[in-house]
């Protein structure tokens, strides 16, 4: 557990990494994920599927989710170390957690996240789509057919597909949440694709949100500014790592234990009256949408 100041700047050493998604216990400095505040039983007796919960957000997510009584199935990719710690992290506060590696921009394999969820704990009732990837690109003439369906699989067809296979089994009250960006609402011109999936999840998210509404089952979507993850030197080289987030007003990237509360707000009955809504931690950028 970290015990060390959350609101001043990191010293973010320049670092990349030639892989995605990145592993966070190679970063300089390692994310803050997790403090000594105490959890208030929000989310007692709740069973979570949260996607790319091995690290980053998702990390911080889960163990919040944990710290507040909930047991948490991780999908996540093949950073089997990561997904290890942050699994010992949320048994440490009594939990239980079911590790699924898979890739889920296939559909089959969302179905099984699903199923393994019902397999061990016998319900479901909090979906964190979470798990997204990026690729930078000078100019829209080099981002390739490829990269462009990609991305989009990853960052919205496998929300979608998630979705699908675990809201007939969610009960009135359940929560879905999804992420975001603050890129949907101000662009990114090295990131067009990235950005894109993002403004589809927001439509997706007040969409689903009125089909769902009858049901008793809430959507709502976070929005993150620049958070330091392992997403971050796995996607730019090493200058604009040094440089991440220092151009927000706050000055700093958030560390995603600052990111998560919000998660745990919108799942627990403190949010009780979002649906179709979208939470701007994003160090100070005002959204007017």
């Amino acid at each position: 557990m970290e015990t060390v100041m959350i609101n001043k700047p990191a010293d973010i050493k320049p670092q990349h990494q030639d892989r995605q998604p990145g592993i966070e216990k190679e970063m300089t400095p390692r994310p803050i994920y997790d403090t000594d505040d105490p959890g208030y039983g929000r989310l007692e007796g709740k069973v979570a599927i949260i996607t790319g919960g091995d690290s980053g957000i998702g990390r911080a997510v889960a163990i919040q989710f944990a710290k507040e009584g909930a047991d948490v199935a991780i999908a996540y990719l093949d950073e089997h170390e990561d997904a290890k710690e942050t699994a010992q992290a949320i048994r440490k506060y009594g939990k239980e957690a079911l590790l699924i590696p898979t890739d889920i921009s296939q559909e089959v394999n969302c179905k099984n996240i699903v199923d393994q969820t019902l397999q061990r704990f016998k319900r479901v009732d909090i979906l964190i789509n979470n798990a997204a990837v990026q690729y930078e690109q000078k100019d829209v003439q080099s981002i390739s057919a490829e990269q462009w369906e990609y991305t989009f699989r990853v960052n919205i067809f496998a929300y979608f597909y998630m979705i699908k296979y675990t809201v007939p089994h969610l009960q009135e009250g359940s929560s879905i949440i999804n992420t975001a960006s603050v890129t949907a609402y101000k662009g990114n011109q090295t990131l067009m694709d990235y950005s894109s999936t993002k403004g589809a999840i927001i439509a997706f998210t007040r969409s689903l949100s009125q089909s769902l509404v009858e049901k008793g089952i809430r959507v709502n979507a976070v929005a993150p500014g620049p958070v330091w993850t392992p997403l971050i030197p796995a996607s730019f080289d090493e200058e604009k790592v040094e440089k991440f987030g220092k151009d927000t007003p706050l000055g700093r990237p958030a560390q995603p234990v600052e990111i998560a509360p919000s998660y745990v707000f919108l799942a627990s009955r403190e949010g009780s009256f979002f649906t179709g809504q979208v939470l701007h931690p994003n160090g100070g950028s005002v959204i007017n949408t």
